[in-house]
This record gives structure tokens, sequence and C-alpha cells, in this order.
């Protein structure tokens, strides 16, 4: 290894350092390639690095990300989260497991209107896990079922984290939209067959709904009402999507429309206020800027390892792997799920990916289905103990007699079915490629 080559293994590995010692991570990222890139050609090296940050926040498409940010927020302070819960839990309550399973529908619905992890998987906590716990559930499986269904809004489209695959990747945004599409379907009825098969062979774990609490709404009480909270969502979800996949709108035109509607729906369920759009609005500003942050400082981080020649220096490494390329793809998933344990999706995205992705590029690779992998390998990091961020949202709004255990316990079995649906989808790439090719992207 050249001397260059041993200054971009001390940069990553300085970065962890940093992370480890409580840096944050914008911070940490951008720190470490300043000094290992001075260390390597002085301040010749960063003469590029106005441009690249310039190009960042000039993006044309990253615009749709606060938009996007901003729909959901608007969407979850609408408590539209809610009255979903309470209308889909009537309707599969007469199924053993049928709350459980109601969840995750709402968690599909959710994640294809708001994105948003953490407000999900808090939202559902407090609005379901008593109700769980007090009709007879078991803690792990309310848990698990929860902390699965709050991550499916990081596969289900419109995801911040295909926005900003598809920058990485070079595809365009509503590519990945389309391929995404069946697989987060799949993998949210795997959750269900799941849930379902253990209420048979379980019934103690998973009881149906009591027979009053069906009755009290059923009908034409019950398509009224059901009618009244899931048209709104269902409208958003279908105009934002389906102007994207359609080709009719831009992603960025369709954010836009979407935030304007979620504005609506608000005012709809009369819960539109001057101090909730302000509440809104600086949820936003936050939650953007810590994007946008750590894409400037990931700029940092990715000219000095490029420029210290880091990227030679993994295809070196991935050319002494038996198996060629798909022995690559493996070890890449592999080491995914690792960082995943201890890193957030948008750390591993923009540290991780770049340092592997021009190797699988010149291997010709499909861009499309290698996203998708990553994506679904992605969303383990919110389920994956110990410190996956969805077991902490939920262990912060869980009543005080859920325990730590409860909670890992719960996930495990999710983590193991999203595995499987990986497989599934390394073995049948079409799952991803199929909807992009049919509708000509």
């Amino acid at each position: 290894m050249t001397p260059n080559e041993w200054l971009a293994v001390g940069m990553i590995l300085g970065f962890f350092v940093l992370l480890t010692i409580g840096m944050p991570v914008g911070i940490g990222i951008a720190l470490a390639g300043f000094v290992f890139g001075m260390l390597g050609f002085g301040d010749f090296l960063f003469n590029l690095l106005p441009a690249r940050i310039f190009g960042v926040v000039t993006k044309y498409e990253f615009i749709a990300i606060p938009l996007f940010v901003f729909m959901g927020v608007m969407l979850e302070r609408s408590r539209v989260a809610e009255q979903m819960l309470d209308i889909v839990g009537v309707l599969a309550g007469r199924l053993r497991g049928g709350m459980a399973m109601a969840i995750i529908i709402v968690g599909v619905l959710l994640g294809a209107s708001t994105g948003i992890v953490g407000a999900t998987v808090v939202t559902l906590t407090l609005l379901t896990l008593p109700v769980l716990l007090r009709r007879g559930y078991s803690k792990s499986l309310a848990c698990g079922t929860i902390c699965a269904s709050g991550t499916l809004g990081q596969i289900i489209p419109p995801s911040l984290v295909l926005i900003l695959l598809a920058d990485i990747t070079a595809q365009s945004v509503g590519t990945l939209f389309a391929a995404a599409m069946l697989p987060g379907l799949f993998l949210a009825a795997l959750y269900c067959i799941y849930i379902l098969g253990l209420a048979y062979l379980r019934p103690d774990v998973a009881p149906p709904l009591p027979a009053e609490e069906r009755a009290a709404l059923s009908g034409a009480a019950l398509v009224r009402r059901a009618t009244w909270v899931l048209a709104p969502p269902l409208v958003l979800i279908f105009g934002v999507l389906g102007s994207i996949i359609g080709g009719l709108a831009s992603p960025t035109e369709a954010a836009a429309v979407g935030a304007f509607l979620s504005i609506l729906i608000a005012a709809l369920y009369g819960r539109l206020t001057i101090g909730m759009l302000r509440e809104v609005s600086q949820s936003t500003t936050r939650i953007s800027a810590m994007i946008f942050f750590i894409l400037i400082a990931a700029q940092v981080f990715s000219l000095a390892f490029r420029g210290l020649r880091g990227e030679d220096m993994v295809q070196d490494m991935f050319a002494f792997l038996p198996g060629g390329v798909t022995a690559a793809i493996v070890f890449m998933m592999v080491l995914l799920f690792i960082l995943g344990f201890f890193l957030e999706w948008i750390e591993i995205s923009y540290i991780a990916l770049p340092l592997f992705l021009p190797f699988f590029a010149s291997s010709g690779v499909d861009p499309v289905w290698l996203a998708m992998l990553i994506s679904l390998n992605l969303q383990t990091s919110f389920l994956t103990p110990p410190f996956g961020w969805a077991l902490f949202f939920l262990k912060g709004a869980a009543p005080p007699g859920i325990t730590t255990g409860d909670i890992y316990r719960g996930a495990v079995p999710f983590i193991g079915i999203q595995l499987l649906a990986l497989a599934v989808l390394f073995f049948w790439p079409s799952l991803a490629t199929w909807l992009p090719d049919a509708i000509g992207w």
C-alpha cells in the first residue's frame, strides 16, 4: 500500500474514533476529511470543494427533501395515523392478530405519506401499544410489530433514503421510487404472514378484537367512516407517487403538491392552526438542516478519500475476494448490515457506499437492483439491537412495564423477515426491476 492509501485507511478509522467519543456525525466526517486530506495533499486538494458544495445546495432534486419532510410532519401532527388505526383495526379485528396486522397496513400508508421513522414509531407506540397490551397481546410481539411497521417508511416511497440513494447511484428518483414499490409491499406482506401464522399457532399472543367493539361500528356507518378517514391520505399517496412514476411530474414538483395537499388534509380534519403550521415549519427546518449539513460534510470526506486513491484500494480489495462480483455484493451487504448496528442510514449512505459503488459500476451491476438491495439492508439499521433507532424511539414512548428485553425480543423475528426479503430480492432481481422496465423508466 502507498502512503496515501494508508492515509485513506487512517481517515476511515479516525472518523469512527470521533463517532465513538461522541462527536456529531457531520462535524466528525468533515474533520476526518480535512485532517487526512491536508496530510496527503495540503490545501491543493480542497480547491474543488466550493464547487462540490455548490453542487449540493443547488441540486434541483434535493428541493424535494424539505418538501417531503414538511408533508410527513404535517400529516403526523394532523393525527391522520390515529384515525387510520381506529378504522383499519376494526376492519381487521375479526382475525387473530388482526390489530397487529392493521398496524402493518397503517405503517405502509404512513410510510407512503410521511416517510419519517421517528415520528411514525412514536405515534404508533403512543396510540397502539397500551391498546395491544390491554387486549392481551404479548409485549414482544406488540413492540416488534410497531418497530417493524415504523421502519417501512424507509423502503416505501416517497422515502428520503431513496432520494439520497438516487443521488449516490446516479439514478433518477422516479426510477428508484418505482423499483421500491414491489419490494416494499412484499416486505409488508411477509410481516403480515408472520403475524397471522404466529397468531394461529399461539392464539394467546394475539387475540382477535372483542365482538362488542366490532359491533360498535359496522355496516353503512363503517363504510362512511372508512371513506372519510382513508380517502384523503390515499388521494395524496396516489397523487404524489402516481405523478412521479407515471412521468407526469418530477419528484420535486410532486413533493410540492404533496406538501400543499397535506395542508389541505389538516384543514379538512379541522386541525390546521397557525401554531401548528409554525411547529411543522420549525421541525421541517431542523430535520432538513441536519440532512443537508451531513450532505455537505460528506463532500469533504469523499473528496479527500478519492484524492488519496481510496477507491483504487477498495477495488483492489474486492479483486482478492473469491467468487467475483457476486461475492463482492454479499460482502458489501454483510458490511452494511454490521454497520447498521452502530450507524444511521444517512451516515452509511455517504461514508460506506461511495467506497464500493465505483467498483460495481465498472463491473456492470444493475444500479437499480443494487440500490434496492442497499435500501432494504439500510432499513435494518433502524431495527437491529443494540443501537437501532426505532427501538430507542419505542422505548422512549413506551409505558413503564415495557423493558428493553421485550423490545429486543420483539424486533429479532422482524429482522429475520427483512433478511429473508433481502435474500429473495438478491435471487430474483426482477422484483425490483420489473416495474421500472414496464413503465419505461
